[in-house]
């Protein structure tokens, strides 16, 4: 099953083994994604729709999504109604203390890719 990239990011590459794949227009995919100003609940629906659109191009069934919560509703609500069915993917964090060379520790993080969870539409 492939599963389009609807999120600002780049799948990564335990994304991309799960099936995970870029979409043609990824710089049009971040710029539906991007709200610089207090959006209107018009140009919300708006947008998702025109992802909706896009996605339905790109020949995959299924999408991850993620960002704005203020979107991701009206988002998953847009792509089931062309047909797609939504997923969050679900990671692990992974914490480390990560000596810095000057006597410091530097925490890092890393957020490995386990699944997918499906959003749920009542």
């Amino acid at each position: 099953m492939s599963i389009l990239n609807l999120t600002q990011h780049a799948a990564t590459a335990d994304q991309a083994l799960a099936g995970v794949v870029e979409p043609a227009d990824k710089a049009a995919v971040q710029e539906l994604l991007t709200f610089e100003e207090l959006p209107s609940a018009a140009l919300v629906a708006e947008r998702a729709q025109a992802l909706a659109q896009l996605a339905s191009a790109s020949g995959c069934r299924s999408a991850m999504i993620g960002g704005a919560p203020f979107f991701m509703g009206p988002l998953e609500r847009a792509l089931v109604a062309t047909g797609f069915t939504p997923f969050y993917s679900f990671t692990r964090r992974e914490a480390a203390d990560v000596p810095d060379g000057n006597g410091g520790v530097r925490k890092t993080q890393v957020f490995r890719h386990v699944g997918f969870v499906e959003a749920v539409m009542d």
